[in-house]
């Protein structure tokens, strides 16, 4: 039974592993072996001038910088406004409580694109259209959604003498909840933070529609630099799709560790 197991984990690491291996070659080759239809080749030479494109001719770090501002931004505002909802979902007693949850999980089956030309006619009402703000207000509707229900199940495993504790000790509301639910909850919203940075810095559709200026454009646009009418540079491409992926990987890692410390002292306080 174990080797058919190890089996298994080896042909899922395999599948898992070789896509960013085949990347990081394609990254490294001229246009000639790309498009020679040798996709198991080694590169005959290293290319490492595809990065250096990619990193300049790219605009890599203005893309960047866009990108973490408005992932940041996001993460931040959803892990906040989705943290006092689920709070008063749960461990709340008002009879509203499933009705306000219920009205989060319908947001869940609301689909992106049959939100666009409804957001763009109030963006251009309210004059944000073509700012961060056209991005960042969308990304937080569309997350808060799973995000509450996510923490909202796992607030209700909380046992309630941790309020009462709280309680007799005087604090009041806001004092139980940054001090008391907050740090126990870490392993949830180190989740959320995954979901969240990992559905912000790939959206694409949101930002082609709201954000036209070239200096607010996110990563997924650098793609393009490197497409022209009559030629388009396959090995600069790979590189920036390389470089965008790299944030990414380190951010969860990251956040791996820091869920598995979470879950610790979620356990040690619980």
């Amino acid at each position: 039974m174990k080797p058919i197991v190890w089996l298994f984990f080896s042909l899922l690491f395999v599948t898992q592993l070789y896509p960013l291996v085949w990347l990081i070659l394609y990254s490294l080759k001229t246009n000639e072996e790309i498009l020679s239809g040798s996709f198991f080749a080694l590169p005959h030479a290293l290319q490492w001038g595809n990065y250096k494109a990619a990193y300049t001719s790219g605009n890599y770090m203005q893309y960047l910088f866009n990108s973490l501002f408005v992932t940041l931004t996001v993460m931040v505002m959803v892990i906040i406004l989705s943290s006092m909802v689920a709070y008063a979902i749960s461990r709340f007693k008002w009879k509203y409580g499933p009705v306000v949850l219920l009205l989060f999980l319908i947001g869940l089956m609301i689909p992106m694109q049959a939100t666009l030309l409804p957001l763009m006619i109030i963006f251009k009402i309210t004059h944000i259209l073509n700012t961060r703000w056209a991005m960042i207000l969308p990304y937080i509707a569309f997350q808060t959604p799973i995000a509450v229900f996510i923490l909202s199940g796992f607030m209700r495993t909380l046992p309630t003498e941790l309020e009462e504790s709280a309680v007799i000790d005087g604090a009041g509301t806001y004092r139980t909840f940054t001090s008391i639910i907050l740090p126990v909850s870490v392993p949830p919203i180190m989740t959320v933070c995954i979901l969240t940075f990992i559905n912000i810095w790939n959206e694409y559709i949101l930002a082609a529609t709201f954000i036209s200026s070239p200096k607010l454009k996110t990563l997924p646009f650098g793609v393009y630099t490197f497409v022209s009418q009559y030629n388009v540079n396959y090995g600069n491409i790979g590189a920036f799709l390389v470089l965008g992926a790299l944030p990414v990987i380190l951010i969860y890692f990251l956040l791996s560790e820091k869920i598995t410390k979470g879950m610790v002292a979620g356990a040690v306080k619980g």
